[in-house]
């Protein structure tokens, strides 16, 4: 079950994002984010053709964790836009409230794999929230699409 849910926001798309830890929230905040974007195909793939999984490390730094969260998801935004890569696993190896570091697994964007559900033009200020809670952290993004 996914640590995340949308909620209405005209004409954008807001997430509400859960996790336990700093970590696991960036990390829930990244698959949020590629949930919104992609819609991958299996079932299109050919059971002979082989997906070769690969990893990128990505550091942000932000004023403070909201400031942080929006750097880490405008990094990993521009990977997409800017070099056509899916994110499919997160993992948060740093994180201050000022600067994380992060290990991504994914691959190269595949047209014939990977559906596109929305464009995401831009990780907005607009209704941001960090907080932590008795239960962990919860964030609130809203995405410009």
């Amino acid at each position: 079950m996914p640590n995340y849910k949308f909620f209405d926001h005209t004409a954008d798309i807001g997430v509400e994002i859960s996790g336990r830890t700093k970590k696991e929230l960036f990390a829930n905040a990244a698959c949020a984010m590629f949930d919104i974007l992609i819609e991958n195909n299996d079932s299109k793939i050919k059971s002979t053709e082989k997906t070769q999984k690969r990893q990128k490390t990505v550091t942000a730094k932000g004023s403070d964790m909201e400031d942080l969260l929006i750097n880490f998801l405008r990094e990993i935004l521009y990977l997409f836009n800017g070099a056509a890569w899916v994110v499919s696993h997160c993992k948060i190896t740093e994180c201050s409230n000022k600067r994380l570091k992060a290990q991504l697994m994914g691959e190269p964007y595949n047209k014939n794999k990977h559906s596109i559900k929305a464009e995401i033009k831009a990780v907005t200020y607009s209704g941001l929230s960090v907080e932590k809670q008795k239960s962990g952290w919860r964030a609130r993004v809203i995405f410009d699409v």
